[in-house]
């Protein structure tokens, strides 16, 4: 007997392995987890002993079988090989399964991929569709650079066939051979322009994937198919006989005629006309054809107006078309589906300031839409809303915002109160109706209202001289409802200590003036910094308030004393030092005092924007809402760089921009990465700096000190004089420090001003511009010194940088130098343009010799 005989034999003496079904019957019929581990186990051993015997019989179902198997999430990487020998078959039935199997079980990052390279060429030359079909559909799907590389001129070949079956699939080959070898595209262009001459829809459509595709990764290649005469002409042609054809139950979806075929192609059609007026103009036509004929009933039709309306606003279309594509939103927001209707705002907030009057004819559509109980619709709607006021609806858009306002929930509390704010100061009609408005929002937001609008409230109130009686007996009303709402309690004490003398006064013209003696201010001023809810900020304006009180009331000097003397041993150092500040004034200086704590002078703005009443000003692109978020502290250089480095020796380094946040040596040295690489980082660790008081930053182009009221009275002659607390205050001088450019791009320009605050210590007054005619938003600075060097980053004054230099968004930064070395700072720069975000690195080197000299 041969040993081929004994094998045989043996074989037919082995029981045939379970069929895939009923492997499938025993998996689901087994009642826990365990027991399903174990029938897949079990089968596994099985398998494998089949490969190990080379067993060509039952290889084919022992791979369907394991392939399940891992789509069950159980290893099966051991099938790999099994899979290459089934597509070396000449069987259709193992290659079928072993093209699967190549599909499921690798992948480029496997070099075991490559071995079958040479099957798929051979298969992709066969004279049988589906065997080509097979080879095409696994190269798609698994295809590394280097095997497209080697099958390119292959596929390239088979988009010529005549086949529509394997033009189809050749087309979409390419798709992937573009992606991953981008040099390669030239070789499909001169093919690809024959495949829209095709009848059959699946190669239209391919093609049209594939050109699209060229024309998204090489401004050449789309340029190329602008200059093309017959791509536009055919595209629309395409798209007319779809539109106008009759019923094709082939290609009928919910009653529109390949709606597939017809977003892919205006897709194409908006890549194409974007900034090129010819084949704007070749488009205008069957746009409006489609946008009109197109059926709304299902959401089919409603994909295809949806791709319409983006493809019209993005091309040079015409004014009428523009209009007729904004009314197609307007109408998808009066949709039931909620889809639709998000979809309908998030493009309406991306045109709003291109067609601003077409919108508009929508207001009330999308103001109900803050009604809506979806979440996200609301957000929005409110941002939509934001960017619709202008001078002339400003009352009655305002008004639906507060009511809004009033019943929100508390994430939507401090972006609308903070966007209410910034819109009343550009288009509020009058100084009257922007202050009744900006204490409505002060008691419907509460303690959602964000600390840089407490300090712009504030800001306008000093410049409205004419309302200053009217504005603190309004707010010492709404004090004395509810003192638990910290920004209103913020805002009424400083007006109550600047304007307290109006308050008791009397001599308010109003319908029913309150009638406030002294001792009444003073209670509800003890019952605000006495209360359990006041934070450590609200205490402090009360007690500046109380402060400035003493030169306004005559009848209660002794009670101010009393009530300012218990914090002279508070453990918030604020206010300690204003109290004893205030003891020693009282005491010892007490004929400086009616000077000192007068009246504080309308505060300047650096960068004016838009006065009060101001109808005809633009205004500016809105932020994109975001939820709130507590400020977190900086992780050494982590948020800095994106790349990990090496460990390094502690430092003390700031990144984030948080309000008076102090640099602390970092705990972990693995947390630093190589952003310092290049600065000296051997000196000695500096001290955390000392105390420095507490105040309020407000987020305005030009930072005031609400708090240092004391401090508004410069010296009048440059000479040591008295301190309060008996020491002298020495006057410090040196040579002036020249400003530098510190970064400059084709977006943003950013300037670096100095002010010394003490020999070793200099502000950096941060300016930045946008020269460009987009708007920047999302702008973010953040900066690192050696450690020999203290940095401090304080708030910015917002995050947008307006177009043409029209505004600039200003950020101190102060630098301690104890050791008076050169100075350096490495910086991280981040921002977006038109939804692009951008990110740039670099070092500072050109710091002024004379900066701590």
């Amino acid at each position: 007997m041969s040993v081929l005989q004994a094998l045989e034999e043996k074989l037919s003496k082995m029981p045939a392995p379970m069929r895939l079904k009923d492997l499938i019957r025993n998996i689901r019929a087994a009642r826990t987890a365990a027991d399903e581990r174990a029938v897949i186990q079990k089968e596994l051993a099985i398998i494998r002993n089949s490969f190990r015997e080379e067993d060509n019989t039952y290889r084919c179902r022992n791979v369907a079988k394991l392939l399940y198997i891992n789509m069950l999430g159980y290893p099966a990487h051991f099938g790999q090989l099994e899979c290459l020998k089934l597509i070396a078959s000449p069987r259709f039935t193992d290659k079928r399964i072993g093209y699967l199997g190549a599909t499921l079980l690798l992948d480029e990052r496997h070099d075991v991929h490559l071995l079958i390279t040479n099957s798929m060429k051979n298969d992709m030359e066969h004279n049988t569709q589906y065997i080509v079909g097979l080879s095409l559909s696994c190269f798609g799907s698994i295809c590394s650079p280097e095997m497209s590389r080697d099958l390119a001129g292959e596929v390239e070949k088979l988009l010529k066939s005549s086949n529509a079956y394997v033009k189809k699939k050749a087309a979409l080959c390419g798709v992937r051979i573009i992606r991953k070898v981008p040099e390669l595209m030239e070789m499909f262009i001169p093919a690809v322009r024959s495949l829209l001459n095709d009848k059959n829809h699946g190669v239209q459509l391919t093609a049209v994937v594939l050109i699209t595709e060229m024309c998204s990764r090489s401004p050449e290649t789309l340029l190329h198919f602008r200059k093309v005469k017959e791509i536009v002409p055919n595209l629309v042609r395409i798209l007319k006989n779809l539109i106008m054809s009759g019923y094709s139950p082939e290609h009928d979806v919910s009653g529109v005629s390949d709606p597939f075929l017809q977003v892919k192609i205006l897709r194409l059609l908006r890549l194409l006309g974007k900034s090129d007026m010819d084949c704007s103009e070749a488009m205008n036509d069957i746009l409006a054809q489609v946008a009109t004929n197109t059926e709304t009933s299902k959401n089919v039709g409603n994909a295809i107006l949806y791709e319409t309306v983006l493809c019209i606003m993005d091309i040079k279309s015409e004014s009428g078309l523009r209009v007729l594509a904004i009314n197609i939103l307007g109408r998808f927001l009066l949709n039931n589906d909620k889809n639709i209707r998000y979809v309908a705002l998030n493009t309406l907030l991306r045109v709003v300031q291109s067609d601003m009057n077409a919108v508009q004819r929508h207001r009330s559509t999308i103001v109900d839409c803050l009604k809506d109980p979806d979440v996200s619709i609301k957000r929005r709607a409110v941002e939509l809303c934001f960017a619709l006021i202008n001078g002339n609806n400003v009352r009655s858009m305002v008004k639906e915002l507060i009511f809004f306002l009033d019943k929100a929930d508390p994430e939507f509390k401090a972006y609308t109160s903070s966007n209410i704010i910034s819109t009343c100061e550009r288009h509020a009609p009058n100084k009257r109706w922007h202050i009744d408005t900006m204490m409505r929002v002060l008691t419907g937001a509460g303690n959602y209202v964000p600390e840089d609008s407490v300090a712009s409230l504030i800001q306008n109130i000093s410049e409205s001289s004419s309302l200053h009686g009217y504005i603190v007996q309004q707010l010492y009303k709404g004090l004395k409802e509810d003192i638990s709402q910290q920004p209103l309690a913020q805002v009424a004490s400083w007006c109550m200590g600047e304007y307290g003398d109006l308050l008791v006064g009397g001599a308010i013209e109003e319908e029913e003036p309150v009638q406030v003696s002294e001792d009444e201010a003073l209670d509800l001023l003890e019952s605000v910094i006495q209360s359990t809810s006041a934070s450590q900020v609200t205490k402090e304006y009360v007690l500046q308030a109380i402060l400035k009180i003493s030169a306004r009331f005559t009848h209660s000097a002794e009670r101010i004393k009393k009530m300012a003397a218990p914090y002279t041993q508070s453990l918030d150092t604020e206010l300690q030092q204003r109290s004893v500040e205030f003891t020693a004034l009282v005491t010892s200086h007490d004929n400086m005092r009616p000077g000192l704590l007068e009246r504080m002078p309308p505060m300047e703005r650096k960068d004016e924007k838009q006065v009060n009443g101001d109808m005809n000003g633009e205004s500016e692109d809105r932020k994109p809402m975001k939820p709130p978020s507590v400020q977190h502290e900086s992780k050494g250089l982590l948020e800095l760089l994106e790349t990990p480095g090496a460990p390094m020796p502690n430092a003390g380094l700031s990144l984030s921009p948080t309000h008076n946040q102090k640099t602390e040596p970092s705990s972990s040295g693995g947390e630093l990465l190589d952003l310092l690489d290049t600065l000296d980082l051997s000196g000695p660790a500096p001290a955390v700096p000392g105390f420095q008081p507490l105040a309020p930053m407000p987020s305005q182009p030009a930072p005031v000190n609400i708090m240092d009221a004391l401090g508004t009275l410069e010296p009048m002659v440059a000479q040591p004089q008295a301190d309060l607390l008996g020491g002298l205050v020495n006057n410090i001088s040196g040579p002036s420090i020249p400003s530098v450019i510190a970064v400059e791009n084709p977006t943003l320009k950013i300037e670096f001003a100095f002010e010394r605050e003490s020999p070793d210590k200099v502000a950096i007054l941060l300016r930045a511009t946008n020269p460009t005619l987009n708007p920047v938003t999302s702008f973010l600075f953040q900066a690192a010194v050696p450690k020999t060097f203290q940095l401090e980053l304080m708030t910015p004054s917002g995050d947008l940088v307006p177009p043409n230099n029209s505004g600039a968004v200003t950020q101190t930064i102060k630098v301690t130098n104890p050791s008076r070395q050169a100075m350096r700072m490495r910086y991280k720069l981040a921002y977006t343009v038109l939804g692009n975000t951008s990110q740039e690195q670099g070092e500072v080197n050109n710091f002024p010799p004379a900066m701590f000299s």
